[in-house]
């Protein structure tokens, strides 16, 4: 089953500073038919104006990777770690017992990102956080692994029963995905349109896709995708 949420249809509030969409409930938005897919809880499609951020707040008990499509973003916390994340690279925080941070775009351009929530697989833990750069020539045709709870995958680790991918697809190319039908995927396109399994699939909707041994992405028009495979 694939089914298409459209980026028009998502719940979200524009904050002047954050013009927030959600794909999931969050915050004001509440939708008891999308609380979560899996385990994944949360996809928010973030836009932070030039010079704005999120101040210092806390979290525990939830795994938080970003994904920066377009800008940077800078990150510190109460653990001592600073840094900044551009374009198409990515940062996992993993909050565990309880940690504050905070994200601010200090760029002179609008940052975009996507914000993933990820269920733990045990509550509490030492926090933890990591960035790392995932070029997209790597990616070309091909997913590869970009935050992974399983032992051997070269990529940012996450307490999770999950990964996180991404790939770029050029128009009229084909990847196929083999999947584990009792799991859930879901897949948002940073940029371009797709089609999933024959559904199409425009830039910053979502994918939701279950009961599926695989699925064939194909590129109506150049693309860059991030997939959760989650729980």
């Amino acid at each position: 089953m694939i089914e298409r949420r459209p980026f028009a249809d998502l719940g979200g509030a524009n904050h002047g500073w954050l013009n927030a969409k959600h794909h999931f409930s969050f915050a004001s938005y509440y939708d008891p038919d999308r609380m979560s897919w899996g385990s994944l809880r949360v996809w928010n499609d973030d836009e932070i104006a030039a010079k704005t951020g999120f101040p210092p707040h806390p979290h525990a008990d939830m795994e938080i990777i970003t994904y920066v499509r377009e800008g940077a973003i800078t990150h510190e916390d109460s653990l001592g770690n600073v840094g900044r994340t551009e374009a198409g690279d990515v940062q996992v925080m993993s909050a565990g017992s309880g940690v504050r941070h905070s994200e601010y775009n200090l760029e002179d351009e609008t940052t975009r990102i996507f914000q993933i929530w990820i269920q733990p697989n045990t509550r509490g833990g030492t926090p933890s956080w990591g960035a790392r750069p995932f070029p997209k020539g790597e990616r070309s045709g091909r997913f590869v692994t970009l935050a992974s709870g399983f032992a051997g995958d070269d990529a940012l680790p996450i307490r999770a029963d999950a990964r996180v991918m991404g790939a770029t697809v050029k128009a009229g190319e084909r990847i196929t995905l083999t999947l584990d039908p009792k799991r859930h995927a879901y897949l948002v396109p940073a940029a371009g349109t797709v089609e999933v399994g024959g559904v199409r699939i425009e830039a910053r909707d979502g994918a939701a896709i279950s009961d599926l041994t695989s699925v064939e992405i194909v590129g109506i028009e150049d693309a860059e995708v991030v997939l959760v495979d989650a729980a």
